[in-house]
């Protein structure tokens, strides 16, 4: 069974403590993006057809965008995905029990949520 993998909705920007507030004002007030306020605490704006999350992210030093990716079956993406250099790394952070999808590095080290559309 060939993978099925796409894009998803979501990207998240993993933000450190001491750039935080100020990433939020920034897509706010001078980017101008409409905030998304119905998953209080999280914070995100509408981007387009997406919908960019920003996350405060005590272990970074530095931003980092997370894309997400989705697929019709997680096992048969995750295979492809590591036979052709991605490295799951759910480590980073946690999902809940069940979860249909996971955290996996592409070559060049960026983190990708892939997983089911009904993951949760």
């Amino acid at each position: 069974m060939a993978a099925n993998i796409y894009g998803g909705i979501d990207i998240a920007m993993k933000v450190p403590p001491h750039q935080y507030q100020a990433t939020v004002a920034f897509y706010r007030d001078v980017v101008g993006l409409k905030p998304i306020t119905d998953k209080a605490p999280a914070i995100g704006f509408e981007l387009g057809p997406n919908k960019l999350w920003l996350d405060e992210a005590p272990m970074l030093s530095q931003a980092e965008i997370w894309p997400e990716l989705f697929t019709d079956n997680f096992d048969t993406a995750a295979d492809h995905l590591s036979r052709a250099g991605g490295v799951r790394c759910d480590a980073i952070e946690p999902l809940p029990d069940g979860f249909k999808g996971g955290w996996i590095t592409s070559p060049a080290n960026i983190v990708h949520m892939v997983r089911e559309p009904n993951a949760w």
